[in-house]
């Protein structure tokens, strides 16, 4: 997908890029691949399949209709690496306030140095573990929206995501395989975490067909003060 195909498809969604984002995706992609010679933030580097797999994806909660308005909404991207998605949808919905939470700090000193590239304001960038910052009241029941794109299974996902987000907020989970099972044997936890699933979609790529998937959960109720564990338990010990 080219820079041009990728501002064609968002038009036929009915999303009209202006100069300015055009130019912010640009700067984005040469920023990434420069960086990307210092450090491994992503094994894609072909300008084609950046766009296509990278922000084209990161766009998909906008182009479905999940987030369906520019309004300045509290949105927590946890484990954001290169900053998928929430950077691409920041540069959509400018009026976004987005944090990054990532547990590697390299990757946090280059986005910090991205969010300046790209002149983006209301973006804060935090280094630790999402089980850590879930624990911290400050954090705690505070977003509205939670994103997180090919970071763990669902019912791991929960435990990581489900404590920062206030009652009536919403995880969007990007999952780059078919996700009934993984649903399925994820309902118990979120169910324990206050959270129901809201909806799934699938979609394909533009150009290749590859196949994507969409979860959204609800939060519904409170949190447990127990979870998340401790670092590193919800991966070894998953609620099942």
């Amino acid at each position: 997908m080219t820079p041009e195909e990728f501002s064609q498809i968002l038009q036929e969604y009915g999303i009209q890029l202006s100069i300015e984002q055009q130019e912010q995706f640009a700067r984005y992609f040469y920023f990434l691949v420069e960086w990307n010679n210092r450090m491994n933030l992503t094994a894609i580097t072909e300008e084609n399949e950046v766009y296509l797999k990278h922000f084209f994806d990161s766009l998909a909660p906008i182009f479905l209709g999940v987030i369906a308005s520019n309004d300045p909404i509290d949105l927590l991207d946890i484990g954001a690496g290169a900053g998928f998605p929430s950077i691409p949808m920041k540069i959509l919905f400018p009026k976004l306030k987005v944090t990054i939470i990532d547990s590697l700090n390299k990757r946090i000193i280059f986005l910090k140095e991205l969010a300046k590239a790209l002149g983006l304001e209301e973006v804060r960038f935090y280094h630790g573990r999402a089980e850590d910052f879930g624990q911290n009241v400050y954090y705690r029941e505070r977003y509205s929206l939670v994103t997180a794109r090919a970071v763990a299974r669902l019912n791991v996902l929960s435990e990581l995501t489900l404590p920062f987000l206030k009652k009536g907020g919403r995880l969007i989970a990007l999952k780059a395989s078919q996700t009934s099972e993984e649903v399925r044997k994820a309902k118990k936890a979120i169910a324990l975490l206050g959270g129901k699933i809201a909806e799934e979609k699938g979609y394909s790529l533009p150009v290749t067909q590859d196949s994507r998937f969409l979860v959204v959960v609800k939060k519904e109720g409170i949190t447990p003060k127990k979870y998340p564990r401790k670092a590193g338990t919800p991966n070894k010990k998953p609620i099942v």
